[in-house]
């Protein structure tokens, strides 16, 4: 997680707007999956590429229970 928002604090932002582009979460915010979800994805069908990056930063915010930090930083609308 450190490597994807050490380099641009932006990133926090556009990692917390980041939506599930498939599946029966789609669309639902990437910090709103729930945490078997996410754990279940990192351990057996993480994918490729910017999306990949982004759910190991919220399985390392979920099961290190940072979510409620992150809350209020979260955009407004759905």
């Amino acid at each position: 997680m450190a490597e994807l928002l050490q380099a641009d604090p932006e990133e926090l932002r556009r990692l917390l707007a980041a939506r599930m582009p498939y599946g029966k979460h789609q669309g639902q915010r990437l910090i709103d999956l729930p945490e078997p979800y996410v754990v279940w994805l990192v351990r057996h069908q993480l994918p490729e590429g910017r999306l990949g990056e982004q759910l190991l930063a919220i399985y390392d915010i979920k099961v290190n229970g940072l979510e409620g930090l992150l809350r209020p930083l979260c955009p407004k609308s759905d």
